[in-house]
């Protein structure tokens, strides 16, 4: 191997990740704290409640942990985590439906603000009808307001649960 490689492949080493993936997850970084708002299910299911969301970090700082709970709930509903893989900004949902969707960023638009997830596979799933999340819409508005929307299937049903939150308090990295 030449020097010339050795030291691109020291310095991306130094650097980390470049492009969308990267730059998706350092706005996610930033999101650490606790949040509140509403809820609203549409589509198949309906209904309202308020959600307590609290991101913080893990992995020195290489992946965002989002825990989604009730209002006043101990236990979390559902926990994400993002991270790269690679290039790629990917989130795995450990969901209140007893599975785990992974997904993969396939729109990212962070001058508006929009991270869009598809659906990659489903671990634990007890049957292809079952509930699960197949998409998840982020919408950064602005450094204390976020709306997340999960994109469920179930059935051949499509519901979306879309939560507008306003950051409570922010934590220090």
């Amino acid at each position: 191997m030449s020097r010339a490689f050795l030291l691109v492949a020291a310095l991306s080493l130094m650097t980390g990740h470049v492009g969308p993936g990267a730059e998706a997850l350092a706005s996610l970084r930033s999101l650490a704290g606790e949040w509140e708002g509403p809820l609203e299910w549409s589509g198949a299911r309906t209904g309202t409640g308020t959600m307590s969301v609290s991101y913080s970090l893990t992995g020195n700082g290489s992946a965002v942990v989002e825990n989604i709970s009730d209002v006043g709930g101990a236990t979390p509903a559902m926990t994400s985590v993002y991270h790269l893989d690679g290039a790629d900004l990917r989130m795995t949902l450990y969901c209140g439906a007893e599975n785990q969707p992974r997904l993969r960023a396939q729109h990212i638009d962070i001058a508006h603000g929009a991270i869009d997830f598809a659906f990659v596979d489903v671990t634990n799933l007890r049957s292809p009808g079952a509930p699960h999340v197949h998409g998840v819409e982020m919408r950064l508005l602005d450094p204390n307001h976020i709306t997340l929307t999960f994109l469920f299937r179930s059935g051949g049903q499509e519901s979306r649960e879309r939560i507008t939150l306003t950051r409570r308090s922010q934590k220090s990295r």
